[in-house]
């Protein structure tokens, strides 16, 4: 029998609710009082991911929220809507349904791109940007093109999710095995314990999270010869103005660092680049107190230069 929703009900010191926003409905996790803190995770992921920085950003006198992505855990899955504008539309949606104008938005994986997205597309709306193991969507397009050898090629996976029904079935037979041996073949050594692992699996066993968090991947793939693929990549044109933190794991075999590093071409704000060791694609679990550090390090201070 597939998990229902409520395996991503998970008890900790935060609040559960959900939020509507342009019709679709968020569930989302928070904890503090002050700046709001959006935190959009990743693939295979969902909101447990910002565990650690839940409580370290309320600690540190923030709102943090962490949401679970259109087509995750315990938010809508509706047929359509996975591209990339869609899903920034979303997120400021929920910016505005949280009653602020704008946010902190820290985003990993393909929370990261969307947040890239967001800042492009509705700038006032992203305050500061936090981008994890993501690099700016027109790096990683081009590193795809021109580096076959080493993004292209750190990328296998992803190209086989653009076949239809199959990759489905294959992440969630024998109870998602393959979500854990990602997340273990994704990270440093060590990480993540049978008990992490095991969680993810759980959500990744909802129904239709497979299918739409693959239509992530599909309409990034598929998108790059259609027009509105060619239109966005126009928009993404148009160089970020927040202040931008790029963190990203020095073992990251899916994201390659020499990918996400060519990023800064894209920033007019301050750009900071940190390179994470010992860390791989999931820093802000792999590492959480060094990431941490980082994070609230660079939030702290009112200037972040370059």
């Amino acid at each position: 029998m597939a998990p229902d929703e409520s395996v991503v009900q998970i008890p900790g010191p935060w609040t559960h609710r959900a939020v509507h926003a342009g019709g679709t409905r968020f569930h989302v996790v928070e904890a503090g009082e002050g700046p709001l803190v959006l935190l959009l995770h990743g693939f295979p992921q969902f909101w447990w991911t910002w565990r650690n920085q839940l409580t370290s950003l309320s600690k540190a006198g923030y709102r943090a929220v962490a949401a679970d992505l259109r087509g995750y855990g315990g938010s809508d899955k509706p047929p359509r809507g996975y591209d990339l504008p869609t899903l920034a539309a979303d997120a400021t949606g929920l910016i505005r349904a949280l009653g602020e104008t704008g946010a902190i938005v820290v985003g990993h994986d393909w929370g990261g791109l969307l947040a890239w997205t967001m800042a492009v597309l509705d700038p006032k709306c992203v305050r500061r940007l936090v981008a994890v193991s993501a690099p700016h969507p027109l790096r990683l397009r081009n590193a795809l093109l021109t580096d076959p050898f080493g993004q292209l090629k750190a990328s296998r996976q992803a190209l086989g999710f653009q076949l239809p029904l199959l990759p489905e079935r294959r992440l969630t037979r024998h109870d998602a095995s393959l979500v854990g041996r990602l997340l273990d073949e994704w990270s440093r050594p060590g990480w993540p314990e049978a008990e992490e692992a095991r969680t993810y699996r759980e959500a990744f066993g909802i129904p239709a999270v497979a299918h739409s968090a693959l239509e992530y991947h599909r309409w990034f793939g598929r998108s790059q010869l259609r027009p509105d693929g060619r239109r966005y990549a126009r928009a993404m044109r148009t160089e970020v103005e927040a202040p931008t933190l790029h963190l990203h794991g020095a073992l990251d075999p899916g994201v390659l660092p020499r990918t996400a590093q060519g990023s800064s071409r894209y920033v007019a704000a301050p750009y900071r680049w940190r390179l994470l060791e010992g860390a791989g694609h999931f820093p802000h679990e792999e590492v959480p107190d060094v990431f941490d550090t980082e994070l609230l390090g660079w939030l702290a201070d009112p200037e972040p230069d370059r």
